[in-house]
């Protein structure tokens, strides 16, 4: 019986070598190497068939820019006593705002174009715009009374627009729409839907050209609203002649009072140029290309296009990206 066992168990240790050996030998036939010759002879240079000059060009048609800001509904081109109310009267240095019951102007979205100067046409962009599509929701921010309902025209400037007076004194403004939803004196809640998103007036694409005002001041709405977070920064948000132009970011992961609006308006006092000089910032936990572009002035198209991004492109931490 164990010269049996031995017997078996040196069969099945010759039967395996065999195999081993045979797996060992095995070579791909000579026809599969010629195919996967020809493949890796075929492939092409990706570099020589896409250039960073067409990428550029598809992102600037994909989100293009406004070609001017806005004029001013409250000042330019309008009667003063039906538009602006506020005319001649005393604005007070401060007041507390009440923001808690908000609800945001747009389903979550991006922003295209911040608030601020802007030098080439030496005027003031007094709103921030969100990028929407034709016949997108448009939301009332607050509680409040629709006040002007109207359209500037096919070309001019915010084209059909809505202005809300709310409850806590401030005024919101929505331009380029596509249709109203509400008429003059219509009481809304913050949340009812409004208008429809659109792309009227002085626009070169979809959006949603949003204004937050108190007595007549254009209010940087990044101070108030965290688009990125689709919240506000504060419950209350306070009112100053002197920072009411300023954006706010209270994220973790951001300075405590950011403002790309402020450093240009800084350079702009001090005579200093950063024409030619390139600045970077590198990615951190949970930022966002509309994150990044309204903390630092500039536009999520701007970004893709200096970096070879799309708005769909995975961010990696640590990394830098260019904003200018």
């Amino acid at each position: 019986m164990t010269s049996l066992k031995f017997l078996i168990l040196a069969a099945f240790a010759s039967a395996s070598a065999l195999v081993a050996g045979a797996e060992e030998k095995i070579v791909p036939p000579a026809a599969h190497q010629q195919r996967h010759s020809d493949l890796i002879a075929g492939q092409l240079n990706i570099g020589n068939q896409i250039k960073v000059e067409d990428t550029e060009a598809f992102l600037g048609n994909l989100f293009p820019e406004e070609e001017e800001p806005e004029m001013d509904i409250y000042t330019e081109g309008w009667d003063s006593q039906a538009v602006n109310c506020y005319n001649g009267m005393s604005v007070p240095d401060e007041m507390n705002i009440d923001v808690t019951k908000f609800h945001m102007p747009t389903a979550p979205t991006y922003v295209t174009s911040p608030y601020g100067y802007r030098r080439r046409f030496r005027r003031m962009h007094k709103g921030i715009d969100l990028k929407v599509q034709i016949g997108d929701t448009i939301y009332a921010a607050f509680d409040g009374r629709v006040r002007i309902v109207r359209n500037q025209g096919r070309r001019k400037g915010y084209g059909l627009y809505v202005v809300i007076r709310h409850n806590n004194r401030l005024e919101t403004v929505y331009g380029h729409l596509s249709k109203f939803l509400v008429q003059p004196d219509d009481y809304v809640k913050a949340g009812d839907p409004i208008a429809l998103g659109g792309n009227t007036g002085r626009s070169t694409g979809p959006h949603l050209h949003f204004e937050t005002r108190y007595m007549g001041y254009a209010i940087n709405p990044s101070a108030i609203f965290d688009f990125a977070n689709h919240t506000t920064h504060t419950d209350q948000y306070l009112f100053t002649k002197n920072t009411y132009m300023n954006a706010r970011d209270y994220t973790p992961d951001a300075a405590a009072y950011a403002s790309a609006e402020n450093a240009s308006s800084s350079k702009k006092s001090s005579g200093t140029s950063s024409a030619g000089r390139s600045s970077y910032y590198t990615i951190r936990r949970g930022d966002t290309l509309s994150r990044i572009a309204a903390r630092h002035g500039t536009s999520v198209s701007k970004l893709c296009r200096l970096n070879g991004l799309s708005t769909s492109s995975r961010l990696t931490i640590g990394k830098k990206i260019r904003l200018k």
